[in-house]
């Protein structure tokens, strides 16, 4: 039962409570798999304090037991506990939950069915043909197989090559074709794997069979049209581009990336059907886990690839390594600096995508950034500038500024600007903001204003993040932009902290039925012998 473990939960805080402790409050997730949890105690004097142990194994339970009583998983939680063993705990959907980081707060999910497009899809189109040929693939491939067995002392042992009805079910199933030079590959050998063990012919990869490559493709389906990681980390996200830039489109995955090699460690090497402007159908391209700022370009074709392989044999770049496997040796893909953390260098490097300016002194001037002309990312972080005229000519997607001054004028009809966090010393006239044309998020929740008449106008955005005072104002005046996907609730930059309920109220407010969050209050006495019940139970929601 939710009150039994909310009983523990609280017996659990006061037993591992700091002396001197005046509040507890801790929330996070519970459920689907795994559980979070942050906040504290608070100590008058003390800074921040360790929080109680071994409470996974209680979100477990707690978790458990929502979804039995209510069918919710996974859940979102609150625990407000005084040193009189007074507590209460409140549960709803994981669609108001607490945000971590920056601002803190708690973020509510109005339309979960939505997700913020990939930039890249705004991407113009490649119109080249392949760089591939298939005849020109055979033929290297048969020659890289030759190279090996020569370096091995014996040719490798690989499976039966695909038929050319396998390929066509393949393609069907893919609902696109193969690049050519891949196909024909296909019909050499039917990926590098017998049982587990792969020869890792291409890029040091397994080869995938064609039913694996099939199979990666429709599991995959999801993760290669979007990884969404959620809206505190997804709102004012970039994806970085490739070198060379306009070749790639610039997402986290995308349906026309057909992977056929991988590493075992959750990265790809991925066929692109769907290349950016300068790129070429058929392109190969690395992708997966460890590519989390966006793909990298590896070669124009499958053909292009395997000879820069059979180049490498050549020149004695590979080594043999136990278990008779050949791993080859090129030289590092090096895409120059593309982010920075810390200040603006003297000599801003042009393949700089983001940067980081951390505790600046002064004002900080932004003018040396247009010697990036392919910056992303701006950040200042509790850093002031006076002047966004440099972000004019910039390709600026995601920019986190404080504005001493409160001039928007040069972002009047920005064509890139997607994402804002401002804060303000001044008043500022949010006007500007309305001509923006991509913008999808805004955090205000800094600025000390909201001019709901110019927020009402935001018929695009599709996450803000504001103050409680705030929100009150633009619900008040029935200001809220009108296609919200999700937005935060953030505490006040003086110090004005808010709850778990705060933020029920405001999603009531938007329009979210949260009557039926479950509470339950009640006493416990803490010690070494575990809790004792003073009594609980549930309150209406």
């Amino acid at each position: 039962m939710v009150e039994q473990v909310a009983r523990h939960m609280a017996g659990r805080i006061v037993a591992d409570a700091p002396e001197g402790w005046a509040r507890a409050v801790l929330s996070g997730h519970a459920g689907g798999g795994g559980s979070s949890m942050g906040g504290g105690y608070t100590v008058p004097g003390v800074r921040a304090t360790a929080l109680p142990s071994d409470m996974h194994s209680l979100l477990r339970e707690l978790a458990a037991a929502v979804r039995e009583e209510r069918g919710w998983e996974p859940v979102s939680w609150e625990m407000d506990c005084r040193p009189s063993g007074e507590y209460r705990l409140t549960v709803f959907t994981d669609a108001v939950g607490h945000v971590s980081g920056p601002g803190g707060g708690y973020e509510i999910v109005l339309d979960p069915g939505y997700l913020l497009p990939q930039p890249g899809l705004r991407q113009e189109a490649g119109t080249a043909a392949p760089a591939g040929d298939p005849e020109s693939a055979a033929t290297r491939f048969r020659a890289y197989l030759e190279r090996r067995a020569a370096v091995l002392g014996h040719p490798e042992e690989l499976p039966p090559p695909a038929t050319t009805a396998a390929l066509d079910e393949a393609e069907r199933r893919l609902g696109r074709p193969l690049p050519a030079d891949l196909r024909a590959l296909y019909l050499i050998t039917d990926g590098d794997g017998i049982g587990y063990r792969h020869r890792h012919l291409i890029g040091n990869h397994a080869w995938l069979s064609l039913e694996n490559l099939v199979a990666e493709y429709a599991d995959g389906r999801e993760w290669q049209d979007r990884p969404w990681l959620g809206w505190d980390l997804e709102w004012d996200a970039v994806v970085f581009d490739t070198v060379p830039a306009d070749t790639v489109r610039r997402c986290g995955g995308h349906p026309g990336w057909i992977r056929f090699a991988a590493d075992g460690g959750g990265n790809y090497l991925a066929v692109d059907t769907a290349p950016a402007r300068d790129g070429r159908p058929g392109q190969v391209i690395a992708t997966g886990r460890d590519y989390g700022e966006g793909p990298e370009y590896v070669a124009d074709s499958v053909s292009s690839l395997l000879l820069q392989h059979l180049e490498l044999l050549e020149r004695g770049s590979y080594e043999k390594e136990e278990d008779d496997f050949l791993s080859l040796r090129g030289p590092a893909r090096a895409p120059g600096t593309r982010e920075i953390v810390g200040g603006i260098p003297a000599e801003v490097p042009p393949t700089l995508q983001a940067i980081h300016v951390n505790d600046a002194t002064g004002t900080v001037d932004l003018g040396p950034l247009t010697a990036a002309p392919g910056l992303r990312l701006l950040n200042l972080n509790r850093s002031t500038t006076t002047d966004l005229a440099p972000v004019r000519g910039l390709p600026v997607e995601s920019l986190r500024v404080t504005l001493d001054g409160g001039d928007l004028t040069p972002l009047a009809g920005h064509p890139h600007l997607a994402a804002l966090t401002l804060r303000t010393t001044a008043p500022a006239d949010l006007a500007p903001l309305s001509t923006i044309p991509h913008l999808h998020g805004l955090d205000l929740s800094g600025a000390g204003t909201t001019e709901p008449g110019v927020l009402a106008e935001l018929a695009g955005l599709r996450y803000l993040a504001l103050t409680r005072r705030q929100w009150d104002a633009l619900l008040d005046r029935r200001a809220v932009p009108p296609a919200l996907a999700a937005v935060r609730l953030a505490g006040d930059p003086a110090g004005d902290g808010v709850t778990f309920e705060d933020a029920l109220v405001l999603a009531a407010r938007l329009g979210m039925d949260t009557g039926g969050a479950l509470r339950v209050t009640g006493g416990v006495t803490g010690g070494p012998g575990g809790p004792g019940g003073l009594g609980d139970g549930p309150v209406p929601g």
